[in-house]
């Protein structure tokens, strides 16, 4: 529905945890866990080439950037069938985190656990580092019991480790397919062992 080099165009500029190496290694998982799981796979590699294609342009606007992204996967697939538009439109429409839909077909489910995947493990880490870098975060602090997004005073005070508390530490459970699931256990043990010990080398103990 739409090739590699094709798509590769609609992220140029965007930030170092949602680039498009981002979206190749997205892809790949997504075709990974899609053959595995018998999704079809047209529509998976569409969603994955296209899920974060708003990312950039509704940044800091407080839009949605799936529900965008949704709208500019129709806008950029409109020669393909309408049917086959509208499931990849709906597998980035709920491919979100914070406050997204619920994934309703097996391509989403495909799509949102391979988003997932690569928030978690050894380049999730390296991913929440970047953010962190980007918004000058401190390397590490000490997050409260029940802390929530939003009880700090800026974005600068998220850092990696609250990011890990917050969201990365729960995707495990998250995952809609058994593939998915499978790879996130070993991702989440790597991901919880390295905080674990970054938390004891901060306060000395290792």
């Amino acid at each position: 529905m739409i090739a590699v080099n094709e798509a590769r165009r609609f992220y140029e500029g965007a930030d170092a945890a949602h680039d498009f190496d981002h979206v190749l290694r997205v892809s790949a998982l997504a075709e990974r866990i899609a053959e595995a799981e018998g999704a079809d796979l047209e529509i998976v590699q569409a969603a994955a080439l296209l899920h974060d294609v708003a990312r950039a342009e509704t940044a800091g606007t407080g839009e949605c950037h799936a529900r965008a992204g949704a709208e500019r996967a129709r806008e950029i697939l409109c020669d393909q069938p309408p049917a086959r538009v509208e499931a990849v439109a709906h597998a980035i429409a709920a491919h979100r985190f914070r406050r997204g839909l619920s994934p309703a077909t097996l391509e989403a489910k495909v799509l949102f656990d391979a988003d997932k995947l690569d928030a978690i493990g050894a380049v999730g880490i390296a991913r929440a580092y970047a953010v962190g870098g980007q918004r000058d975060s401190r390397l590490w602090a000490e997050v409260p019991p029940g802390y929530s997004e939003g009880d700090l005073a800026s974005d600068r005070e998220h850092t990696a480790v609250h990011e890990f508390v917050f969201k990365l530490s729960k995707l495990q459970d998250r995952m809609h397919t058994a593939t998915g699931k499978a790879i996130a256990e070993e991702r989440h043990a790597y991901m919880v062992a390295f905080f674990q010990r970054l938390g004891q080398e901060v306060r000395g103990e290792r």
